[in-house]
């Protein structure tokens, strides 16, 4: 364990004063993703059909646009605060780590933009193409 004082053995290992914060956005993005991909499940079940017509129509209505952007955002922010743990505790190399958390924020901004962007052309077109 080492010959230093207690406080010499632990400087610079404690608290960041951030954890509590990461692991509570977790929890409530886990919830808000529940809620939603209900929402989601049940709203899809009680469409006439599942044909690309009905779907198109039924996403342009703001009432179905709204829950879904906001289903992305919440999706795509767990993801990246999920992934972050996990880079944070696997990868070492601190350049490494940097590059990865990079990337990874590059990923879940992207990735919810192009979906918010695909919902809102439904929307404000009322067509994919």
């Amino acid at each position: 364990m080492g010959t230093g004082t207690g406080i010499g053995r632990v400087r610079g290992l404690g608290s960041a004063k951030e954890g509590a914060h990461h692991w509570l956005a977790q929890r409530y993005t886990a919830v808000g993703n529940l809620l939603l991909v209900l929402w989601l499940l049940f709203s899809l079940i009680s469409l006439p059909g599942l044909d690309y017509d009905s779907v198109v129509g039924w996403i342009a209505n703001p009432l179905v646009a709204v829950p879904m952007m906001l289903m992305l955002v919440s999706i795509f922010w767990h993801l990246r605060l999920g992934m972050q743990v996990m880079l944070e505790d696997y990868v070492h190399d601190k350049g490494l780590n940097f590059l990865c958390i990079l990337l990874l924020n590059f990923y879940a901004i992207g990735g919810a933009a192009a979906g918010i962007f695909a919902i809102a052309k439904i929307a404000f077109t009322g067509t994919a193409e």
